[in-house]
């Protein structure tokens, strides 16, 4: 699988079974997490064999069940949109991998004795990771290519693969608060919404790692 094609086949997942995660795969994933915590600043730990945290009364009313792996989300203030962008990197890898996610914000409980924090970090999320019980669905699209850019009716194809590539992101709450401005013929602009759920900033990074991918980092530049 490739990764253009884990964009389409990654959905939301919260039924694990209990099969444990390949030694090879493990290794993989946490040199991809060291990567992209040296690339990112950021401090992104993958947690394994730990049920605990999703064990408790909040996993059991966002209707979470045999999950014992995870990713701590970890960054600076401020950093969350670069946490979002490296996040879902990881995520679409290990979808790759043949592994299943779901980007999880409050419905879980906080093991601070799993993971470590520097003085000035903060744990914004953590990524439920393993084999799901599903494939898991596609939540309904809500907002076209339309609805989150400013594209006049000649944008190149590049730019309008990218929108829809973002538009398969996950958000919080399927929120999709972000917006794609095209400035001039190859300069893009990524903004983030107000939102009153909140992690509207992770959900950018993550829908700018989708338009990457989708309109091609050749194709254009970030402003």
């Amino acid at each position: 699988m490739t990764i253009q094609e884990a964009i389409i086949s990654r959905h939301s997942v919260r039924q694990y079974i209990e099969k444990p995660i390949e030694e090879e795969k493990i290794s993989q994933l946490r040199e991809l997490i060291e990567e992209c915590n040296r690339a990112g600043s950021l401090h992104i730990q993958l947690v394994t064999d730990e049920p605990k945290a999703f064990s408790n009364g909040l996993a059991k009313y966002g209707k979470f069940t045999g999950i014992s792996n995870y990713i701590v989300m970890a960054c600076k203030k401020g950093d969350e949109t670069t946490l979002g962008y490296y996040g879902e990197h990881i995520v679409l890898v290990a979808q790759t991998l043949g592994l299943n996610t779901c980007w999880v914000g409050l419905t879980f409980s906080n093991q601070k004795d799993t993971y470590t924090l520097l003085p000035d970090e903060r744990l914004a999320c953590v990524v439920a990771l393993g084999y799901g019980a599903t494939q898991g669905t596609q939540h309904p699209q809500k907002k076209s290519v339309t609805d989150v850019s400013k594209a006049p009716d000649n944008a190149p194809e590049w730019f309008v693969r990218g929108v829809e590539a973002a538009l398969l992101a996950p958000t919080a709450v399927n929120q999709q608060k972000f917006e794609f401005i095209l400035h001039g013929d190859n300069k893009v602009q990524a903004k983030a919404k107000f939102s009153l759920v909140g992690y509207a900033a992770i959900d950018l990074g993550i829908a700018k790692r989708h338009f990457e991918i989708g309109a091609g980092k050749e194709n254009f530049e970030w402003v």
